[in-house]
């Protein structure tokens, strides 16, 4: 743990070097092909950067925040795009955007929608209890350990994230956006993944893949096939992303299940969104229970078919929980 907590020092004052470098050089090359061969080695450096780390929470936290989420947002700053256009104005509040996976609020006003605080207490709770469910598993159903993983993995995420936007919001002084918007209420595919579910990657993806995909495709096919084949386009990039996060999980080579459950997703969210432009949608609403009680149990199906496999095999998920539970004790007086 000692050699582990060095390297995840180690890394991370070396992505701050970087990314202050990377502030800096904006002021001095335009945006453009040129600057983005200047951003390319640090991001080489952040996609090598979980491989020091044996620990799974240290090489899935690196893997999603520098491998992933800050190297889409460098590249989409290398031509003035994406979350960090305009630029933030000062060079700590570069660092953490691009570290990250927060936004400055826009309207610090459009909150009166959110659940209250002590939903948050909830989920805690909850995150704390099927800790310890986790050791009876051997007596669980195949399904409901389904609903035992799609929970904890949930919580943890939605715990941890929230964690680094309250440190980093008081640390900066400025109201974050939302990182995920209760997706146990989506009411649709296109819902769950574009206004719920971590808000942020929609935010890269959609100036990164979604709109050149459009840009692309509308000049020589229709609207309906354009927008089905953008939507199309950023789930399979999202799915070799996660290939390449699970590759840093679990060290095992990618079976192309995960790929294959965006893959299966981007049709059906395409489909949707082609089906709710017609005529007959429009006249037809279907009520809000049954959709949410369809799209959830649509996500967790097939996450127990396609996304958690890779997973279960390499016993990561004990390995979260394990590693969870010894933090726990290290803490306890």
């Amino acid at each position: 743990m000692e050699e582990e907590l060095k390297n995840f020092i180690k890394v991370w004052v070396s992505a701050i070097i970087s990314i202050s470098y990377c502030y800096h050089i904006s002021t001095r090359i335009k945006a453009g092909v040129f600057r983005l061969l200047f951003v390319l080695p640090v991001c080489v450096l952040f996609l090598v950067a979980p491989l020091f780390f044996s620990s799974v929470h240290f090489s899935g936290s690196i893997a999603f925040f520098l491998s992933w989420l800050a190297n889409f947002k460098l590249i989409l700053f290398a031509f003035d795009q994406g979350p960090l256009f305009p630029y933030p104005p000062s060079l700590s509040r570069f660092v953490c955007f691009t570290c990250f996976a927060i936004k400055q609020q826009q309207n610090p006003n459009s909150q009166n929608d959110q659940l209250p605080k002590w939903v948050f207490a909830l989920k805690v709770a909850i995150f704390g209890i099927l800790l310890h469910v986790y050791d009876y598993k051997q007596h669980l159903s195949p399904m409901v350990l389904l609903v035992l993983y799609s929970l904890y993995i949930y919580l943890e995420l939605e715990i941890f994230f929230m964690v680094v936007k309250v440190l980093v919001s008081i640390t900066l002084g400025c109201d974050l956006e939302p990182q995920s918007n209760e997706p146990y209420l989506a009411t649709s595919l296109q819902d769950f993944w574009g206004r719920r579910w971590n808000l942020i990657v929609p935010a890269i993806l959609r100036p990164a893949v979604y709109v050149p995909a459009r840009r692309i495709t509308e000049q020589k096919m229709s609207s309906d096939q354009s927008l089905f084949l953008g939507v199309l386009a950023t789930f399979i990039v999202s799915g070799v992303v996660h290939e390449l996060i699970f590759f840093c999980f679990t060290r095992e080579m990618p079976t192309g299940e995960v790929t294959w459950f965006f893959v299966l997703h981007g049709v059906c969210t395409a489909v949707e969104v082609v089906v709710k432009r017609t005529a007959f949608a429009r006249r037809w609403r279907m009520s809000p229970i049954v959709s949410r009680v369809l799209t959830v149990g649509f996500v967790v199906v097939t996450s127990g078919w396609l996304f958690f496999p890779p997973l279960i095999r390499s016993g990561m998920i004990e390995r979260l929980v394990n590693e969870i539970l010894l933090s726990i004790d290290l803490v306890k007086p």
